[in-house]
């Protein structure tokens, strides 16, 4: 498995969007058992950086879900689980009849940490990212309380999730330069809107983590290549899947990009890891960003 670096470590190109394991649009929750099997299967395969949020869960009531099949994946695979990078998030909130909300104050986000801590059975988090913006707060004001958090030691180091540019600007401002790890957006063929925010990323030295790398899991990632032609014809070309030609181009558009591709069965993230290797060329890459709207 190739590469990347995310807050000073090496850690492999394709992570693990956990997500689907808990909670995905074709509602088939796979058994806890099932669950940690495909993440050990991702880790088997060489994947190092697993992701997953404390409101991933089947219902309301079972908020810490996703972070403890992560935990009991790691707690009985059979190799070096100390490698394996964990990223979370908080900040939604997701109360008694699935009324869901934002809570960015620094009560929340703390008391927040402090359960997936728990959940996850360790003393700090590698990666901490503020889920969404609460748009009832200034965004300054979680920045800050996200940096009393890393400065307290309970997480290694601060993300931010489906931000805009102006918003990883205010991130930067208040953590200073260098101290934002990650900004995770949504993007893919199908949402290549946050083009920005990566270019962005990428001019900050800011790790990028496309979310729904693949187009989301209601079937946006399998139909990918009937959606994208160009991307099941490059595939073709190269005897692959169109959805490990998507992976290849997002890791193509900068060194900085680290997708996740979410999986709630073993086959789907053994087919992503191979993107990794999926060396496109550059005629290629310009003709599939041009394909979703995408130019220099």
């Amino acid at each position: 498995m190739k590469q990347r670096t995310l807050v000073g470590r090496q850690v492999s190109a394709i992570g693990l969007g956990a997500m689907p394991l808990s909670m995905n649009n074709d509602k088939q929750i796979p058994s806890f058992e099932d669950a940690v099997g495909t993440v050990h299967a991702a880790l088997d395969a060489g994947v190092t950086i697993v992701d997953t949020a404390d409101i991933y869960a089947p219902t309301w009531n079972e908020m810490g879900h996703n972070e403890r099949i992560v935990a009991e994946a790691l707690r009985t695979w059979d190799g070096d689980a100390a490698s394996i990078f964990v990223a979370t998030k908080g900040g939604i909130t997701r109360s008694e009849g699935e009324v869901w909300g934002r809570d960015g104050s620094e009560a929340y986000l703390r008391q927040a940490v402090e359960r997936s801590l728990e959940i996850l059975g360790v003393d700090q988090i590698d990666l901490y990212q503020y889920h969404r913006p609460d748009r009832s707060r200034v965004y300054g004001d979680s920045m800050k309380a996200l940096a009393s958090l890393r400065e307290d030691g309970l997480v290694r180091a601060v993300g931010i999730s489906n931000a805009s540019v102006e918003e990883i600007e205010i991130a930067l401002d208040v953590l200073g330069e260098g101290n934002l790890a990650s900004v995770q957006n949504e993007f893919s063929p199908k949402h290549p809107g946050s083009i920005d925010e990566l270019r962005f990323c990428e001019e900050h030295g800011i790790a990028f983590l496309p979310w729904s790398p693949l187009g989301g899991t209601g079937g946006g990632g399998r139909s990918v290549g009937a959606r994208f032609s160009t991307f099941r014809e490059v595939g073709e070309v190269h005897a692959v899947s169109p959805q490990q030609v998507v992976l290849a181009w997002e890791l193509a558009l900068g060194p900085h990009v680290i997708p996740i591709p979410g999986a709630r069965r073993a086959a789907s993230i053994l087919d992503s890891v191979k993107a990794a290797d999926l060396e496109l060329g550059s005629v290629e890459i310009a003709g599939l960003s041009e394909s979703v709207g995408i130019f220099d």
